[in-house]
């Protein structure tokens, strides 16, 4: 781990060029100017005389970095083995492909070998490429044998060129293709066929993201739209306006958050940056304005909660924490050298040792630099709270799964304390606060709850088909009841889904401050932690007399139901309409215990930063 006194002995002692950034990455006022500190590392970290496209992107894994070259008759990207530093040599080994300018690359988040290329000549190249290779081809082309990397396969991704190359988060061999058509392909990678489409785009696209789990694609256009796919209902399309100016926006997922962030311009060139609610996407809940620069904004997340914001032409990174739907400016880091473009390392990668939460690569007019984010701590223990379990390798499902079964699971998490994974759900339980054995009870409850409200429902439904055969007027009584019956069938599934919908979310959130609250409270004096540990048991408490409270009026609401169902029956045709209210008020009354629950949430959270606070308070 590093400590002030490493920091003053590393400062003294590296030579110049490249910089690092070191961060003090801790809970404080928003007022206050984080602590940084700044070092030289020698230029021999870094990866010099590269040759690239001004608007191509950079990606960058543990074993390569990934460059769109410049090179006579185009068509070619170079992968650099991550411990080849210093100066290249002039005759390097070239993946070539492409009969025209590439345009993207990507590598395959469960295999760092395994590359995806997308160029100007609309095809997508396939390549599986090991250092060793790269390294041998570079030996003997020192002898003057310059040998060039071949794709495996190539195949056609549209009729016009393909813009932007993307993995599925969490299935293996799907990948995304933004195309010239316009529109977004994905394709199954192993028989090279195009799955899905998601079309509606009327310009080019600029950016593509998925979500978490990949279910969900966010993308930004060149007609000025956001716009939102559900990967397993394509037709299935959200749009709203975004940034006013036409020029490079670009989207972002906010981890497994329901929050999205764009950065673009408005229509009077001010670079800006909002954040969304992917719930409510009428208009952004946060608006940044940036500055009056006319370079491309590229936004880079980290599970820390922190977006890193690199400007094409820039010198400066900067970088802004998002606590409680607020987006907070920590600092910038500052250099001469401009970037024309930036690719940041997996989570999985970093070193942990050192406390580094992130590590970015800036592509200058020759050299790709590493810039890296540490957190200097004085404890030479595993720092838990700066390094929430990541993306693991390992992916959660196939192809297969993802295509045909409609499967959206979410990805597998890698613990950084034993590098253990975690799989599925348990993961991103992990990774954002496990939910508490008193969280599980009240999950429990509740599904005992909804079974007892189906079951009389169901009974309702039987005991009403079985009267209304039984009347004289047969046919115009069923119809009537069988109308009713099916409304209010619709209207239970919708508030029953939007009651479980709330509560899954109030016990993840609440969780999640348990968790956290349990981390800050270790670190406290026996009498603050008390202290906290009383406020803890009486918000959970508080929550789980809110979750009983809601079953017994769940069970009070089947029973009306129940109660009105076998009345509809005997109601005259013209009554329908009246039962049809009733149904309607107990909805009501329904989505206001739902607003109530989410109330308590608020309570919680509330609970949440007086924990915080206690901790500032102690040190």
């Amino acid at each position: 781990m590093i400590t002030d006194t490493t920091l003053t002995i590393i400062a003294n002692v590296l030579g110049s060029s490249a910089m690092v950034l070191i961060v003090a990455y801790q809970h404080r006022p928003h007022n206050e100017r984080p602590i940084r500190t700044l070092f030289q590392v020698p230029k021999e970290e870094c990866h010099d005389n590269v040759k690239s496209w001004d608007t191509n992107l950079l990606k960058a894994n543990d074993k390569f970095l990934s460059l769109n070259w410049q090179a006579a008759g185009g068509g070619a990207f170079a992968l650099i083995p991550q411990t080849q530093r210093g100066k290249l040599p002039e005759l390097l080994p070239l993946c070539r492909g492409h009969t025209s300018t590439v345009l993207d690359t990507d590598f395959s988040p469960f295999d760092d070998t395994f590359i995806a290329s997308g160029g100007d000549d609309a095809n997508i190249s396939l390549w599986n490429v090991t250092p060793e290779v790269v390294f041998e081809r570079m030996e003997a082309a020192k002898d003057g044998n310059l040998d060039e990397l071949k794709p495996m396969a190539t195949f056609q991704g549209g009729r016009r060129r393909v813009g932007h190359v993307l993995f599925h988060p969490t299935a293996s061999n799907v990948l995304a293709a933004a195309t010239g058509d316009p529109m977004i392909k994905l394709f199954d990678v192993e028989t090279q066929k195009c799955r899905v489409e998601l079309t509606g785009f009327t310009d080019a696209i600029q950016s593509m993201s998925f979500d978490a789990t990949g279910s969900t694609i966010a993308a930004t256009c060149r007609d000025r739209k956001l716009r939102l796919f559900d990967t397993r209902a394509p037709q299935s399309v959200q749009t709203v306006d975004s940034h006013g100016g036409i020029k490079g926006a670009r989207v972002v997922w906010c981890g497994d958050r329901p929050r999205l962030i764009t950065t673009g311009f408005s229509k009077l060139s001010e670079r800006q940056m909002f954040l969304w609610d992917v719930a409510d996407l009428s208009k952004p809940i946060k608006t940044e304005v940036l500055d009056n620069s006319n370079g491309i904004i590229m936004p880079f997340w980290t599970d820390n909660n922190v977006i890193f914001l690199a400007g094409k032409g820039d010198g400066n990174i900067r970088y802004y924490e998002l606590e409680n739907d607020e987006l907070h400016y920590l600092s910038e880091y500052k250099s001469v050298d401009p970037q024309t473009g930036m690719a940041m390392l997996p989570r999985r990668d970093l070193n942990v040792d050192e406390n580094e939460i992130a590590r970015v690569y800036k592509v200058t007019n020759s050299m790709i630099q590493p810039v890296s984010f540490y957190v200097p701590r004085k404890s030479d223990s595993f720092q838990a709270d700066i390094f929430p379990p990541a993306l693991s390798s390992k992916p959660a499902m196939t192809a297969v799964e993802f295509f045909d079964e409609k499967k959206t699971i979410p990805p597998n998490m890698l613990n950084f304390d034993d590098r253990s994974i975690t799989e599925g759900a348990s993961g991103v339980a992990a990774a954002f606060g496990a939910a508490s054995a008193s969280e599980g009870k009240k999950d429990e409850q509740m599904q005992k709850s909804t079974g007892a409200t189906d079951q009389m429902a169901d009974e309702a439904n039987a005991k009403a088909d079985e009267e209304a055969e039984g009347k004289s007027d047969k046919e115009a009584k069923a119809k009537a009841a069988k109308e009713v019956r099916e409304r209010a069938q619709r209207a239970e599934k919708e508030a029953r889904e939007k009651a479980q919908h709330a509560e899954k979310k109030a016990r993840e959130k609440a969780g999640q401050a348990a968790e956290q609250a349990r981390v800050c409270v270790g670190s406290l004096s026996k009498g603050v932690k008390d202290s906290a540990d009383k406020d803890a048991e009486e918000a959970i408490s508080t929550a789980e007399k809110a979750a009983e409270d809601a079953n017994a009026r769940a069970d009070k609401a089947a029973k009306a139901a129940n109660a009105r169902a076998n009345k509809a029956v005997a109601m005259p045709t013209a009554d329908a309409p009246n039962a049809t209210e009733d149904l309607k008020a107990q909805l009501a009354e329904r989505d206001t215990r739902i607003r109530e629950l989410e109330m308590e949430l608020t309570k919680l959270r509330t609970n949440q930063q007086r924990f915080r606070d206690i901790v500032l308070n102690s040190e």
